[in-house]
């Protein structure tokens, strides 16, 4: 009998020895419990002093993992293979997560802080009742460009970048979207145009501005142009700022016709296992104090107006990366086309990239 009673303790021993480890194991691949914030970010998108004063105000350790891309993030949720709280997407994939169900609706009254994000900022398109979506950072795509080599040109309209004095000049961010979107805001059309005759008049367009166009580049666009590799770049404001830190002689600004207006924006994904954590998270974030410490980190434009009464003037009154109400009237978010659609923009930039060739 005292054998059978010592093996049972054994294998009872055993079974909390084998739970201990799969609760350590699922905690380190980010599987989130009561205590346990697991967080799918932009990389450097986001203070770590700010990690570590949630963590110590709320009890709740942050699992922090970072993607490259949109198009990453979303795959990787939809796997389901981690059990992300919270995710920061861009406003396109927010719209086409929600079609797929891979975001759940927030309780704004868990979220206090919410009154204090601008008004303009809230309720767009992509999420119009600010469901399942809260603003994060914002900004612009513009030109970065060095005035004491280009002349006269201010690039207050885009059709300056065709211009034969920036004869192999120009860097272009590797994207469709944005490529054909200049190319349809040129033209006055909206960059969510989706008439064919348009689409093809602004590649027709754009094929007349490959002499000018020195490469077509992704992250080491922010190098070059620091390093004054080309005089002009087709950029998001976030990474001016940075090249702006490097070379402070380049300027940045955004053509009258207009252009994107781009939002990163917190979400609950489906499959999270601390919605109540999530949402300490997400309001913490929201506070003014904290939202201008982050800002003055990562240096995007924050959607948080009482944080901007905190930060140094030289940064809320600088109009390049805070412009005023009349400007961002004349912007647009990029709107979900459709997968078909978006296909087909791919295909007419890889038409434009070929024709470089």
């Amino acid at each position: 009998m005292k054998q059978l009673v010592r093996t049972f303790l054994l294998v009872v021993i055993a079974a909390l020895g084998m739970m201990y480890a799969a609760k350590m194991l699922n905690s380190s691949a980010g599987y989130s419990s009561g205590n346990t914030l697991t967080i799918y970010n932009w990389g450097d998108y986001i203070d770590p002093d700010l990690i570590k004063q949630f963590e110590q105000e709320s009890g709740i350790k942050v699992i922090y993992q970072t993607f490259d891309s949109n198009e990453a993030m979303m795959t990787k949720i939809s796997q389901g293979g981690t059990a992300f709280d919270i995710s920061i997407p861009s406003e396109y994939a927010i719209s086409k997560m929600k079609e797929e169900n891979l975001l759940q609706k927030l309780d704004h009254s868990k979220l206090p802080n919410l009154q204090y994000i601008d008004p303009r900022f809230m309720h767009l398109s992509f999420d119009p009742d600010n469901a399942y979506s809260i603003p994060y950072f914002w900004g612009t795509l513009g030109i970065v460009y060095h005035p004491d080599l280009v002349g006269d040109l201010t690039f207050e309209s885009w059709d300056e970048l065709w211009s034969e004095q920036l004869r192999n000049q120009i860097l272009l961010v590797d994207g469709a979207r944005e490529v054909i979107g200049m190319g349809l805001n040129s033209l006055g059309y909206s960059l969510n145009d989706t008439n064919e005759e348009h689409l093809q008049e602004a590649v027709k367009k754009l094929t007349k501005l490959t002499p000018n166009v020195k490469a077509i580049v992704g992250d080491e666009i922010k190098m070059l142009l620091a390093n004054e590799e080309a005089t002009v770049g087709l950029v998001w404001s976030g990474d001016a700022s940075e090249i702006m830190d490097e070379n402070d002689v380049l300027e940045y600004t955004v053509p009258e016709e207009g252009s994107n207006l781009w939002f990163d924006n917190m979400v609950i994904p489906a499959s999270a296992r601390n919605v109540e954590g999530a949402h300490q998270f997400i309001n913490f974030m929201l506070d003014p104090e904290v939202a201008a410490q982050n800002a003055e980190y990562v240096g995007y434009s924050t959607p948080n107006k009482a944080a901007l009464e905190l930060l140094p003037e030289d940064i809320s009154g600088d109009e390049r990366f805070y412009p005023d109400e009349e400007l961002t009237a004349r912007l647009e978010v990029y709107n979900n086309l459709g997968a078909k659609m978006l296909s087909h923009y791919n295909e007419l930039f890889l038409q434009f990239k070929m024709h470089r060739k």
